[in-house]
């Protein structure tokens, strides 16, 4: 699957909606698994930290059907004239795919059309405990 693809599925699901303060729907992701899945997730902003990232979203759904290993990822975010952008992951999304599986550091994460990086460029010195 090419990142256009990829970048594509995500912007499909993005039906952002206000809730009162609340947006749902603004960020959509998608996820390539190795075996060639493709896994989607939108956003749910609330507050006291209840809400999530469209990649966590997509990465609950990937796991409930038995994958852990993540071969590209892409999140989107739609402005109110329905132009799409990507986002790059936040730190604790960079940090979530990590903890899924140690594998997922080569993760390529979508940068936007025509750039990519692996997830442990994008998530430096992830090994916490070191000897001294």
């Amino acid at each position: 699957m090419t990142n256009d693809e990829l970048i594509a599925k995500a912007a499909a699901v993005v039906r952002s909606r206000q809730n009162g303060d609340y947006i749902i729907g603004d960020v959509g992701c998608a996820l390539l698994t190795d075996k060639g899945n493709v896994y989607l997730g939108v956003c749910i902003d609330t507050s006291s930290s209840m809400g999530f990232c469209a990649e966590h979203n997509a990465i609950g759904a990937m796991i409930t059907a038995g994958e852990s290993k993540i071969k590209k990822i892409v999140a989107i975010w739609k402005d109110k004239n329905d132009d799409a952008y990507v986002l790059s992951p936040c730190g604790r999304c960079r940090e979530f795919m990590r903890q899924i599986d140690k594998d997922n550091l080569e993760t390529e994460v979508i940068l936007d059309e025509s750039k990519s990086a692996p997830l442990k460029e994008l998530l430096p010195y992830h090994d916490w405990f070191k000897k001294i």
